[in-house]
């Protein structure tokens, strides 16, 4: 008789991080179990046309062992869609946690961000899960108001609570700064950043696909809730970053100075405060919690770029 497999509903299913982890599931021998918003005709699939408030989750989550919520709103500009960062991130996270806990499932991950903490450490120590929250931002601050209730839910019910805070996460078909920098590169354009002596963590989309299979096969024996700062082991500079991405598509990267003042004034001038604070700043993590787990990072830097840029090519 054939063994059942363990089913896990995945948000966010068809984005860039989402297909990644369904891949990881799949192949760790999970029934996946994709939520998304436009049918796509596929058997996995279970269509939810927005999360907010009043959601119905019934359908989706009869017979699932666990929930990995990658959903949410992300970018805004303005003060104006702060009701809508409430509901999906907040109101439509805590509604779906307590529909899973009611369903029976066992274990929740929650993809936070490490927003949470605010935009830079610079001058201060890595950023640790015993640090106090200083969100920024409408995407920060909805993510630290959703953990808050998560933690609240966890004294009520029989379900495990994992709570991920992540930096910036890189793979193939990535998008954002990571995208913009590794086009860059492979056309030979010359990047201001040789001044720039920060520090940063970055997360391999691979390493976050293992850390979600390790928290599901060992889950916490004492807490329904735990949150966890994730990154690859390396910390490195923007320059470093740059280069590495130079390594991976057989470039040399064209760097070239702008004092960092000026080049965060520019940024700023040009609407792009998410290059100021991810390019010039510093954020580092530490990883010690995740690393005491038993987990280890299943790529390093270097591999993870080169994987994200040869995917891209496929």
């Amino acid at each position: 008789m054939s063994e059942t497999k363990p089913v896990a509903l995945v948000t966010g299913a068809s984005g860039f991080v989402g297909r990644h982890v369904v891949r990881a599931l799949t192949r760790e021998g999970w029934s996946v179990r994709r939520a998304v918003r436009s049918s796509q005709r596929a058997d996995d699939e279970v269509v939810i046309d927005s999360i907010g408030p009043e959601t119905d989750w019934q359908a989706a989550l009869e017979g699932v062992d666990a929930v990995i919520h990658l959903a949410a709103r992300v970018h805004s500009k303005n003060d104006e869609h702060a009701d809508e960062h409430r509901k999906v991130n907040v109101e439509g996270t805590l509604r779906l946690a307590r529909h899973a806990a009611t369903a029976g499932v066992r274990h929740f991950i929650f993809i936070s961000t490490v927003l949470v903490h605010g935009r830079s450490n610079d001058g201060r120590a890595p950023f640790s899960e015993s640090d106090l929250p200083t969100p920024r931002g409408l995407y920060g601050t909805s993510k630290a108001a959703a953990e808050a209730g998560l933690s609240t839910l966890a004294r009520d019910v029989d379900m495990k609570i994992s709570v991920i805070r992540p930096p910036l996460i890189y793979g193939a078909h990535a998008k954002g700064n990571f995208t913009l920098l590794a086009r860059a590169v492979r056309l030979g354009l010359p990047l201001p950043f040789a001044a720039i002596r920060n520090r940063c963590n970055f997360l391999a989309v691979q390493n976050l696909s293992s850390f979600i299979l390790h928290r599901l096969g060992h889950p916490d024996a004492v807490s329904n809730f735990e949150i966890f700062l994730l990154a690859d082991r390396e910390r490195v500079s923007t320059p470093e970053f740059i280069a590495c991405l130079g390594r991976a598509s057989g470039r040399t990267a064209r760097l070239f100075s702008i004092p960092p003042n000026l080049l965060g004034m520019v940024l700023r001038v040009m609407g792009r405060q998410d290059m100021q604070d991810g390019l010039i700043g510093s954020l580092e993590l530490d990883i010690s919690k995740a690393i005491a787990t038993g987990w280890q990072p299943q790529v390093s830097l270097d591999e993870g770029v080169r994987l994200a840029l040869s995917d891209q090519d496929a």
